[in-house]
């Protein structure tokens, strides 16, 4: 099935807005990621897996689509945390290099890149990734999966244990998650139907064909406040999911703002709680769902 991510950030009807000044605002969050980096696709690519301190391996791969601070330490360390549920977890770089923190360090500066066109940063880097992104999943599935294409996720297999994979005599089965930039990869892979399941915070570039289309549950973390996806386009969203009969489960926090999965304030109680309760609920998702046959 052809991606339904639109390549171009100014045209078309959006419910979760392409990413805006919000997304530049957050904090910097202490630790050191322990993950590797691999080449697959042409993409560089974040691999974490289980520590084996008292963390087994469930046998399943997430699949991450980052914001657009892309390969930050934040969610490297996001990422760290899905593999201590127990999963592999491979984090796409589809901005090259080129996250948008090398022209703007905050929504408020101007010194970094005076002349930084972030809407042009924008169409640059969603025209790549719109055909881009199924190429590496399917690298990804061929890789760490045991065998490609649509529906990877009941069929026997015979190969070898996989990195941060148990052998089970069966196929890992597939999640993906995707924060602000990388929320329309999600509802495109669950579309496709590779993945199982798939979650996203924060989103933005959703149209409501992206709700429309996916065929796998999917789970929305979202903030009150936020400009990306406001009110009445969650609303909406969430009218679109019953209308089609799809499975969902609309998370949403009140008193903080885009971001908050990402790139909360850890020193504020409030807004650490809600980063981890945020993680922790789209584990539980993952898990219910991959669990089943």
């Amino acid at each position: 099935m052809a991606s339904t991510t639109t390549a171009s950030t100014t045209s078309g009807d959006y419910l979760a807005q392409p990413s805006g000044p919000c997304c530049l605002k957050g904090t910097l969050h202490e630790g050191t990621p322990r993950g590797r980096y691999e080449t697959l696709a042409g993409l560089q690519t974040y691999i974490t897996e289980p520590t084996g301190d008292g963390v087994k391996p469930n046998g399943n791969v997430i699949l991450y689509f980052p914001d657009v601070w892309g390969f930050f330490n934040n969610g490297l360390l996001v990422m760290d945390a899905f593999a201590d549920a127990g999963y592999l977890v491979l984090g796409v770089d589809y901005f090259r290099g080129d996250p948008v923190t090398k022209y703007r360090k905050d929504r408020h500066d101007t010194t970094t890149s005076p002349g930084f066109d972030f809407d042009a940063w924008k169409d640059k880097h969603a025209a790549f990734a719109v055909d881009a992104v199924p190429r590496w999943v399917d690298a990804v599935v061929e890789k760490y999966g045991g065998g490609s294409g649509s529906d990877n996720n009941n069929s026997t297999t015979n190969t070898a244990t996989l990195a941060g994979v148990t052998h089970t005599g069966l196929k890992p089965k597939f999640a993906c998650t995707g924060y602000c930039f990388g929320a329309p990869y999600v509802c495109d892979e669950l579309a496709r139907g590779i993945c199982s399941v798939g979650a996203f915070g924060h989103p933005a570039f959703l149209k409501e064909e992206h709700f429309r289309k996916i065929t796998k549950p999917l789970f929305l973390s979202c903030a009150e406040i936020d400009h990306t996806f406001s009110a009445e386009a969650r609303r909406r969203a969430i009218d679109i999911l019953q209308e089609e009969k799809k499975v969902y489960h609309h998370q949403l926090f009140s008193g903080v703002e885009h971001g908050f999965a990402l790139r909360g304030d850890p020193k504020d109680p409030y807004q650490r709680w809600v980063k981890e309760q945020s993680l922790s609920a789209i584990v539980q998702w993952f898990d219910f769902w991959l669990a089943q046959k």
